[in-house]
């Protein structure tokens, strides 16, 4: 029992069937176990002190950085009927490629002859616009003559104006020199009838006097007729330029007239016109979309119409496609509560979906089969889910992402923040405070400050 002997029992003599050696032996038990438990505490002791990363944790998806790279769907901007396939789903397609034909279902469509019958009035209406053009020419040509011949005919007027002026008082000496003249014939002629009372003059002298008092007599009423024929041939000159003055005034109005006419008609052509090459670019754009084709190069993914003969609204989706060349990014949501802690250039980093990994949270060093990113972009406003979306980019500076990664394949995201120990971090959690955070850029020295 003292174990003084070298010659052992413990193997001959099964020692637990007794009570006094199993009393003995079990003494030794909390000894070792104080040991252990010792040791053990020693090693937690040890292990608070290393350092911790805090971190917070999101769940995403991979999406694509560029909004012009994610997928999307191809609609149809009229409305139509598919007639003909030219792809398949899974297949590769480059930009430009057509992808469906279909044809119109709207009546006012129908007439295969449209477009040509339509640049065919709109070759009418530029003739017609020419011709107005034309006419107004000719018009303005009219007016230019009327206003010519205008000058012309107001200076023959006014010639002649002043010739009656002229005659008139020509006429009116004349006039004069006749009532001069019968003056001088009547005292002639009673002188003579005087001289011929008392004797003294032949009665043949006496008729010639009286006949040149006659004649002097008849010359003056001549002139005072030619005198008043003269004045009546001066008002009728002035008559004249005045008619002549309104006349191609008249006229002149008339053809200006006629020119607005024509050019106002020339507008409403040159309106219709334009509504016309409407017309004509409107049917050749839809023309040239009874052939949908591939925005950008990509897959087609997934045909949201099928059949032939099926209708198709206007806008409507018809087949969407991922485009081939893309910027993997991750979109993620967090509470609104880690939103402070959070801001552009922030380290995450991701668990994706099918690739094993070996995660520590709070030593991302350790951690296996994780990969980097940097935080891009975030929202201003909350998601329908009441979370802020994250937008996460690849860090250029650490490993790639693996090439097989998939659109909408999903992401763990674990964004780092500071360092601290871990009982830091295990007091932290007991009270519900905060971590502590961060920001990316460089603190400014006191000196700066």
């Amino acid at each position: 029992m003292l174990n003084i002997s070298s010659n052992r029992v413990e193997h001959l003599i099964d020692l637990k069937k007794y009570k006094s050696p199993l009393a003995i032996y079990a003494s030794k038990l909390p000894r070792q176990s104080l040991r252990w438990f010792m040791l053990l505490f020693g090693l937690c002791i040890l292990i608070s002190f290393l350092p911790w990363t805090q971190n917070v944790q999101a769940d995403g998806f991979v999406t694509n950085l560029r909004p012009d790279q994610r997928p999307q769907t191809i609609n149809s901007v009229i409305a139509g009927q598919i007639e003909r396939w030219y792809v398949q789903e899974g297949q590769f397609v480059k930009k430009g490629d057509t992808i469906l034909f279909i044809s119109e279902v709207k009546d006012e469509y129908f007439d295969p002859n449209l477009l040509m019958r339509t640049k065919e009035r709109l070759a009418a209406q530029e003739g017609g616009i020419a011709a107005y053009i034309k006419k107004i020419s000719a018009v303005d040509q009219q007016v230019g003559a009327l206003k010519e011949s205008q000058i012309l005919k107001k200076q023959q007027a006014q010639n002649k104006l002043r010739q009656g002026e002229l005659k008139v008082k020509s006429d009116s000496l004349d006039l004069i020199a006749a009532a001069s003249n019968i003056e001088i014939a009547e005292k002639q002629y009673k002188r003579q009838e005087s001289m011929y009372e008392q004797g003294l003059k032949s009665l043949t002298d006496f008729e010639n006097y009286r006949q040149k008092y006659r004649e002097a007599e008849a010359k003056f009423v001549s002139a005072e007729n030619k005198l008043l024929t003269s004045r009546n041939e001066l008002i009728n000159a002035k008559i004249e330029l005045t008619s002549i003055q309104a006349d191609y005034n008249d006229k002149i109005a008339k053809s200006e007239s006629n020119k607005f006419t024509a050019l106002s008609d020339m507008l409403d052509a040159e309106g219709k016109l334009a509504k016309t090459l409407n017309e004509v670019s409107n049917y050749t754009i839809r023309s040239s979309m009874y052939f949908i084709t591939a925005p950008q190069s990509g897959y087609i993914t997934k045909a949201l119409q099928s059949g032939i003969g099926e209708t198709i609204k206007e806008g409507e989706a018809i087949v969407s496609i991922v485009p081939n060349i893309s910027e993997l990014a991750v979109e993620m949501y967090v509470r609104p509560i880690d939103l402070p802690l959070l801001e552009k250039g922030v380290p995450v980093r991701f668990i994706f979906d099918g690739w094993p990994s070996l995660i520590f949270s709070g030593w991302p060093n350790v951690s296996v089969g994780t990969y980097a990113g940097r935080v891009f972009a975030i929202d201003n406003v909350t998601s329908t889910n009441g979370k802020y979306r994250i937008l996460v980019a690849p860090d250029p500076l650490e490993e790639v992402w693996p090439k097989e990664l998939r659109m909408g394949s999903g992401a763990q995201a674990i964004a780092l923040l500071k360092d601290v120990p871990i009982w830091y971090e295990f007091w932290r959690q007991l009270n519900g405070f905060p971590p502590e955070f961060y920001t990316t850029q460089e603190a400014i020295p006191e000196d700066k400050k």
